[in-house]
């Protein structure tokens, strides 16, 4: 077992490179599988769920090959494993990709239900939906998913919006006959991404980012060379750490235009925020003010960057209100972040957030991934000496985050406790 100790107090200063999306990329490497053929996957981020897929397509039979440590050669071409056990599965969320992606080649797959962070029921009817309206026969028994058929296009109307499901309907669709037509689908710039990718490995997909995703069928794709997106989470919890310890810091590897929504709240909270092409400077000279907040499916604020606003509005000027659209228990950072001074009242999907004037070291937990990330940026500003624990949800999402902040000054460190040590603790 790992923790994290961090020494608060240090504003943030100085430059950091922003790794490939992991969203992204959790998607793309089993959209590989589509092509039967060797794609090389560029600017994917060093995280523990990247390293989940690859092993996963290592052990279905596919060659998997580090070129260097963000770029892996995939050759899919004698892949015939057709499904994905519990162990492996339960390690990420987004193993359910492995469904859409082998049912479009293979036109079957076995997919165990999927692990990931507690954010609340989660469940995946929506991408059943889409399978089922393609003509995949669906059974669910044992933990286990499995769907088959012989796919057609068709027209899918989802009845909330799912990123999952949009990305997975899509890699089901590039090879199925005739056309399919998503409406009410997920528009984040991933989707966008994962559309780029199958359409240079020769699918047909046009309107990726709008209200309406269409797919015409194509009879086989091919091999490609393709660089993942800027990971926008990863960049805003940088420019919540500049914002809130009162720092300066240039965050290079970025697309300005996908930190919209983020910049607007972190300007509207006090933050000044420079954009160049594909760098973006944050600091802060005057206080940290109360702003609404509202996360909702893009282009609205992104419910991965909830728990980070709460660290920095936990000790704004003023009151703020923050409802969580997306996922009912993104409020579990709450009782950690009390633990180190914050007032915060949370009444279902709302919190009301009293700022106060400091926030004190403590032990603490991620709860999740951003939520982890969240309590590394609170004790990065509270005084005193903080013990994070739980960092695994952490290594999900962020690379090299350790070394990353100690480069921008950040007192920061990763310790081993040994498991008999943890035994006798609890």
């Amino acid at each position: 077992m790992d923790k994290f100790v961090i020494r608060g107090g240090n504003p943030l200063v100085g430059e950091v490179s922003i790794g490939g999306a992991k969203n992204a990329a959790v998607a793309i490497l089993p959209a590989s599988i589509l092509a039967g053929d060797t794609c090389v996957i560029e600017n994917l981020p060093s995280i523990s769920d990247v390293a989940a897929s690859a092993r996963i397509l290592s052990d279905m039979g596919a060659a998997v090959k580090m070129l260097n440590r963000s770029t892996l050669e995939i050759d899919t071409a004698h892949l015939t494993d057709t499904s994905v056990s519990n162990d492996m599965s339960r390690q990420m969320r987004a193993s359910y990709y492995f469904l859409g992606a082998l049912l479009g080649r293979f036109g079957k797959a076995s997919v165990a239900m999927p692990g990931g962070c507690d954010l609340g029921p989660r469940p995946i009817d929506q991408h059943l939906k889409a399978f089922a309206a393609m003509g995949a026969e669906i059974d669910v028994r044992s933990g286990m998913i499995h769907v088959a058929g012989k796919l057609t296009g068709a027209h899918i109307f989802f009845d909330t919006v799912s990123v999952g499901a949009t990305i997975n309907a899509m890699l089901a669709a590039v090879r199925a006959e005739g056309q399919t037509v998503l409406e009410n689908v997920a528009k984040e710039p991933h989707i966008v991404d994962v559309a780029n990718f199958l359409n240079t490995m020769g699918a047909d997909i046009r309107g990726a980012g709008t209200d309406a995703i269409k797919i015409r069928g194509v009879k086989e794709l091919h091999g490609c060379t393709y660089a993942i997106i800027p990971d926008q989470i990863e960049a805003g919890t940088y420019m919540v750490g500049a914002a809130l310890t009162g720092g300066n810091v240039l965050i290079k590897n970025v697309i300005p235009k996908h930190l919209e929504p983020i910049t607007a709240k972190l300007e509207r909270a006090g933050a000044i925020i420079e954009e160049y092409d594909d760098s973006m400077r944050v600091y802060r000279t005057g206080d940290i003010l109360p702003v609404n907040i509202k996360t909702m499916p893009h282009p609205g604020f992104p419910t991965d960057m909830q728990s980070l606003m709460g660290v920095l509005l936990s000790v704004a000027k003023g009151t703020s209100i923050i409802t969580e659209g997306i996922w009912e228990n993104r409020f579990r950072y709450v009782d950690e972040l009390r633990r180190m001074g914050a007032n915060i009242q949370v009444e279902g999907r709302t919190a009301v957030v009293e700022g106060v004037p400091e926030l004190s070291a403590a032990p603490v937990r991620a709860t999740d991934l951003r939520a982890g990330a969240a309590m590394v940026m609170a004790a990065l500003y509270a005084h005193g000496e903080s013990e994070i624990e739980d960092i695994g949800h952490i290594k999900r999402g962020y690379e090299d985050i350790v070394q990353k902040l100690r480069s921008l000054n950040a007192d920061i460190r990763c310790v081993h406790v040994p498991e008999t040590v943890m035994r006798e603790a609890l």
